[in-house]
């Protein structure tokens, strides 16, 4: 079976590794120069890569810089929506927006050092 990987371009990886291991629980898998760092979470690869650095995926495609941002993003499935994003406020962390209540559960986007959103999802209690 093939590995997933997510991979999000940013502005500085040393940065972004300590976004996503001290405040999301990432383990950096290896780190081989400033710009690429691949991390790992629950059999999830997250891939960093700075524009121009690493292998292809930093580098110009049809004229295009790859750039950090948007608004497609990975989920984290939390226990507790409120309490995550205290933690992660004090310590920081910027969002977009407030917890929203949806069908499924509440949602949070939080934003990693280079403005990648990262959902952080608490599901409605089943029962």
């Amino acid at each position: 079976m093939a590995r997933i990987s997510i991979r999000y371009i940013v502005a500085d990886v040393p940065s972004a590794v300590t976004f996503y291991t001290e405040m999301l629980g990432f383990k950096v898998e290896m780190q081989p120069g400033p710009g690429f760092a691949m991390l790992s979470h629950d059999g999830v690869r997250l891939l960093l890569n700075q524009p121009g650095g690493g292998g292809g995926a930093g580098q110009a495609v049809a004229g295009q810089i790859p750039e950090p941002g948007g608004w497609n993003r990975m989920q984290i499935e939390v226990d507790n929506l409120a309490e995550t994003a205290k933690r992660l406020k004090h310590a920081g962390c910027r969002f977009r927006g407030e917890i929203i209540l949806g069908r499924g559960g509440k949602q949070l986007l939080a934003e990693d050092p280079s403005g990648n959103p990262v959902e952080l999802f608490e599901p409605t209690a089943q029962g």
